[in-house]
C-alpha cells in the first residue's frame, strides 16, 4: 500500500470539503456575528491548507489498489471529521466532545454531546446539519461525482464506500448512478422542505430539518427533538420522509422515472415496510389499548420509523414508556433500513438472508439430502454473498456486545440497559439510546475513555466493520511504502 498516494487523496478530498464551510461563514456574516464567522474562516482555512498540502503531489491520474481504496475511506471519515469539527472546537467545545459530535454528524448518528442549545447560533446548527447532509450518502460518493480526475480510482472508492453490492441496485456505471442518487436525495431533500414551511416551520427550521431527515440524521436545532414544535402535521411530513430516507435511493430513482410497480415488487423494501407498520401498530396498541387514538398510532409511527431509518428523532420521550413498548423498540433497533440508503445499522436484506440461511440450515438437519439454493429476487445467492452477509451480521453483533461490555467497564456507574443501548444505538447510528442517553437526554456524561469508544463505533458503523478490519490484516501492511510508485 502507497501511503503517499493514501494521504495525497484524503488531502484532495478534504479540501474540496472544505468549501461547506463558506455557507454558514456567509449566513454568521448575513447575520452580523462576526465571531462565529472567524470560526468558520480559520477552519476552512484551516482544513484547505492541509488538505493542499496533502494532496499538492498527487498524480494526474491515479489507480488504486483495493487495499488502498478501503484505507482512503476509512482515512476520509476520520481525517474530516477531525476538521468539521474545529467550528466546535472554536465555539468552546472540549475537543474529545467536539469529535464525538462532528463524527455524529458525518456518520449520520444523532448522539449529541450538547446541553444548552441555547448557547450557540444558526451558523453551528446550520453545519451539524449540513455534515450529516454530507454523510448521508457517503462523502466519498459526492467526491465520484464533482472529482472526474479520479478516473477509475472513482469507482474503486465508489464500491469501497458502498453497503451494497451491484447485485442490490447499483448501476456499473458508478458515476452515472452516483448523480442519480444524488438527483433523488437532494430532490427528497428541498421537497420535504418546502412542506415543512407550508406547515409552519420557519424556513431555517425547515431546512436544517429536511438536511437531517433525508441523511437519516436526527439532529434538531431543539434540545427536545420534534417535540419541542408541538406540531402534528408536521411530524406526519417527519414518518413519510423518514421511511424513505431509510429505502433504497436506486428503488427511489426507478420510482421517479415511473417504473412504480418495481417500488411494489421489491422484497426488501415490502419486509421493511411491514415491519415498521406491525412495530407500530404492536407499540400504539401497548400505549393506548385494542383501539389506539391517533395520537398513540401517530407517536408509535413515529418513533418506530425513526429508529428503523435510524433518524434518531423524537416527537416524545419514549423513555417515560413502558418497558412493553420500549422492548418493541429495542428490537427495532437491530434492524436497520434498506441497503442503499442512507440510514445505518445492518440493514433489511441481510436479516432476509441471514433468515433464510437459517430455515435452509433447519430444513437439512431433517432432510440431509436435500439440495436447497439460497434465493432471493428468483436468483440464486452464491456461497461468497452468503458468507459476506453472515459475516457481518455476525460483527454486528459481536460489536454491540464488546462495545456495550466496553462501556460497563469504562463507566462505573452505568447501568445495563444504558450501556447496551447506546452500544446499538452508536454502533448502528442510530442516536438516541435509553437511559440519560435516551431521546431527551445526551452523552456529556459518559467519560473521555467511553466517548472515544462510541465515536470509534460510530466510525465503525458506518464502515460497516469489514473495511477497517479488512486493513488491519498483515498482508495489507507487508508491503506498505510511501512512495506513489506501482
Amino acid at each position: 500500500m502507497r501511503l503517499g498516494l493514501v494521504f495525497g487523496l484524503i488531502g484532495q478530498l478534504l479540501r474540496l470539503f472544505s468549501a461547506a464551510f463558506l455557507v454558514p461563514l456567509g449566513l454568521a456574516l448575513a447575520e452580523g456575528d462576526y465571531v462565529t464567522a472567524g470560526h468558520f474562516a480559520i477552519s476552512l482555512a484551516i482544513a484547505a491548507g492541509t488538505g493542499w498540502l496533502l494532496g499538492r503531489r498527487l498524480p494526474a491520474e491515479p489507480l488504486l489498489q483495493r487495499a488502498e481504496a478501503l484505507a482512503i475511506v476509512a482515512g476520509t471519515w476520520l481525517v474530516v471529521a477531525a476538521f468539521a469539527g474545529l467550528p466546535y472546537v472554536f465555539a468552546g467545545i472540549p475537543p474529545v466532545d467536539a469529535m464525538f459530535e462532528s463524527m455524529s454528524g458525518l456518520t449520520t448518528t444523532g448522539a449529541t454531546i450538547l446541553e444548552d442549545f441555547s448557547a450557540y447560533g444558526d451558523p453551528f446548527f446550520l453545519w451539524r446539519a449540513m455534515t450529516q447532509w454530507f454523510g448521508g450518502l457517503g462523502v466519498i460518493a459526492l467526491f465520484v461525482v464533482v472529482l472526474p480526475r479520479l478516473g477509475i480510482a472513482g469507482r474503486q472508492l465508489f464500491f469501497a464506500e458502498a453497503s451494497i453490492s451491484t447485485s442490490e441496485g447499483i448501476s456499473p456505471q458508478i458515476r452515472g448512478a452516483a448523480r442519480k442518487l444524488w438527483v433523488v436525495y437532494v430532490g427528497l431533500t428541498v421537497i420535504q422542505a418546502a412542506l415543512l414551511y407550508v406547515v409552519d416551520f420557519s424556513i431555517f427550521d425547515a431546512v436544517v430539518h429536511a438536511l437531517t431527515t433525508m441523511s437519516a440524521g436526527g439532529f434538531s436545532p431543539h434540545p427536545r427533538s420534534i417535540e419541542g414544535y408541538a406540531n402534528p402535521r408536521a411530524e406526519w411530513v417527519f414518518i413519510v420522509f423518514m421511511v424513505l430516507s431509510g429505502t433504497s435511493f436506486p428503488l427511489l430513482w426507478r420510482l421517479a422515472s415511473g417504473r412504480v410497480l418495481e417500488f411494489f415488487r421489491d422484497g426488501e423494501f415490502l419486509v421493511y415496510l411491514t415491519f415498521m407498520v406491525l412495530a407500530s401498530l404492536v407499540v400504539a396498541w401497548m400505549r393506548g389499548g385494542l383501539l389506539p387514538g391517533i395520537d398513540h398510532l401517530r407517536a408509535a409511527a413515529f418513533q418506530v420509523a425513526s429508529i428503523t431509518s435510524s433518524t434518531g428523532y423524537a416527537s416524545e420521550d419514549y423513555e417515560l414508556w413502558a418497558w412493553g413498548p420500549k422492548a418493541v423498540l429495542l428490537v427495532v433497533l437491530l434492524m436497520g433500513g434498506c441497503a442503499g440508503s442512507a440510514c445505518g445499522g445492518p440493514k433489511v436484506i441481510r436479516w432476509i438472508l441471514t433468515f433464510k440461511f437459517l430455515r435452509r440450515e433447519m430444513t437439512q438437519t431433517l432432510h440431509p439430502t436435500a439440495v436447497m439454493p439460497l434465493r432471493y429476487r428468483r436468483r440464486p445467492i452464491g456461497a461468497p454473498i452468503a458468507r459476506a452477509v453472515l459475516t457481518l451480521i455476525l460483527l454486528y453483533v459481536l460489536g454491540y456486545i464488546i462495545v456495550g461490555l466496553l462501556l460497563m467497564m469504562t463507566e462505573p456507574n452505568l447501568d445495563l440497559s444504558t450501556a447496551f443501548s447506546a452500544s446499538l444505538a452508536c454502533f448502528g447510528n442510530v442516536g438516541p439510546a435509553f437511559g440519560a442517553a435516551g431521546p431527551m437526554g445526551n452523552y456529556t456524561w459518559f467519560t473521555t475513555a467511553g466517548k472515544l469508544l462510541l465515536t470509534a463505533s460510530m466510525w465503525l458503523g458506518r464502515l460497516e466493520i469489514v473495511t477497517v478490519i479488512a486493513l488491519l490484516q498483515r498482508d495489507v501492511w507487508k508491503h506498505t511504502r510511501w512512495g506513489m510508485g506501482r
